[in-house]
């Protein structure tokens, strides 16, 4: 197996402290939002092989049967098909949704139809794939996730009494779920700028007069002020996860991260359509396009344990599969050999991974069929997360 550095991105909304906590290295003071593991071609980690460093990516695209697995490469092409990330929100992502395969396909064929550069800021598609994705916590971990019931959300809206949110509570009462869903976001998404930055104003004030269920969104609007998606935040569940347990986004569910750290596990893509707190492009056409407008749990995952020890987070997609081991000092090692693609990464403590020793942060590229081995290596237990895929 191969050791991986990987690349932090410092996006805005990242922490400046959790993944410096998390590596034992003194925070820089920037916020330190993803690092990525994996050969995605915006920041592919890079090994060591007999060689000078090199990016994970090309050594895949060299011989991508002998590193991913004849079954891996026939199912899902000659490329790794997930991306393996530690996220650290420090304040809330943007309010976004993701295409199924059908509607990421046609529309990235549309958009290189009509010539739209892929770089451009207004471009909805930077490729054909789909993009669901799990989030596991690591601290507790807050969020939104699928919308509230209609008449939940009315009762949410109603409670904070500014007249001009009224009509939207009228649509939540008047109309079947699926039309007061699409219509009340519609008109959020589609409101005259300066009124909806005062009903946002108004809002947040109320927020943060009333507390308890609207402490979110007076944290929201705070990093947001005016943003239409403080009101669309509020059509949507609010999630607070505990360590080990994790969220699964499917295609055209509306969600938030707001706070926390986690591993994070995608298919390997980049359409995000998103609905607002951001200052980047709103479609709103096309979100509409997107979204599933029907009232859903969150559905929290927990980990089910095998006979082997490996806990595993259960999800309806083959291009990744995310596990937990937690391994005592002193323990019988356990075999993780495979014959498709895998990444290690350890979480706590540290562990034994073939000829490696990870620490916390740390992690390991095991190409298919290649010895796995892992274990504790003493002075407390160690957790190793394993991404694979199903092929």
């Amino acid at each position: 197996m191969d050791r991986l550095s990987n690349t932090v991105r410092p996006y805005a909304w990242g922490s400046t402290t959790a993944i410096p906590e998390l590596l034992g290295i003194a925070p820089t003071g920037e916020p330190q939002a993803e690092m990525w593991m994996g050969a995605h071609p915006g920041a592919p980690s890079r090994v060591t092989r007999d060689t000078d460093p090199q990016p994970l990516s090309d050594l895949i695209a060299a011989d991508p049967v002998r590193e991913l697995g004849p079954a891996t490469v026939e199912k899902f092409g000659p490329r790794l098909p997930f991306l393996l990330k530690i996220l650290a929100a420090g304040a809330p992502l943007s309010l976004q949704v993701h295409p199924n395969l059908a509607q990421a396909h046609e529309g990235y064929e549309a958009e290189e139809r009509a010539g739209v550069p892929i770089d451009a800021p207004h471009r909805n598609y930077k490729d054909a794939n789909h993009k669901p994705e799990l989030i596991c916590a690591l601290t507790p971990f807050d969020g939104l996730c699928g919308f509230r019931t209609p008449l939940e959300a009315a009762d949410l809206l109603a409670g904070l009494n500014v007249n001009s949110l009224k009509p939207y509570v009228d649509l939540l009462h008047a109309h079947p779920e699926e039309a007061a869903l699409r219509e009340v976001l519609t008109a959020v998404l589609t409101a005259d700028p300066e009124e909806m930055a005062a009903t946002v104003t108004d809002a947040a004030a109320a927020c943060e007069r009333l507390g308890g269920a609207y402490a979110p969104y007076t944290s929201i609007a705070h990093h947001f002020p005016g943003d239409p998606g403080v009101i669309a935040a509020m059509l949507l569940n609010y999630v607070q996860l505990q360590p080990g347990e994790a969220l699964f986004l499917g295609a055209g569910v509306p969600h938030a991260y707001l706070n926390g750290l986690g591993v994070e596990i995608m298919a390997n893509s980049d359409n995000v359509l998103r609905c607002g707190l951001t200052p980047k492009h709103v479609d709103v056409p096309e979100l509409l396009r997107i979204v599933r407008f029907e009232a859903s749990d969150p559905g929290v995952l927990r980990p089910e344990a095998s006979p082997l020890g490996e806990e595993v987070y259960d999800t309806p997609i083959d291009e990744f599969r995310l596990s937990r081991h937690v391994l005592a000092p002193g323990a019988a090692p356990r075999d993780l050999t495979a014959p498709t693609p895998q990444i290690l990464l350890c979480t706590a403590g540290r562990v034994t991974a073939g000829g490696l020793t990870l620490a916390a942060g740390e992690s390991a590229f095991v190409p298919a069929g290649d010895k796995a081995e892992i274990s504790g290596t003493g002075g407390g237990p160690g957790t190793v997360f394993r991404a694979t895929v199903v092929a």
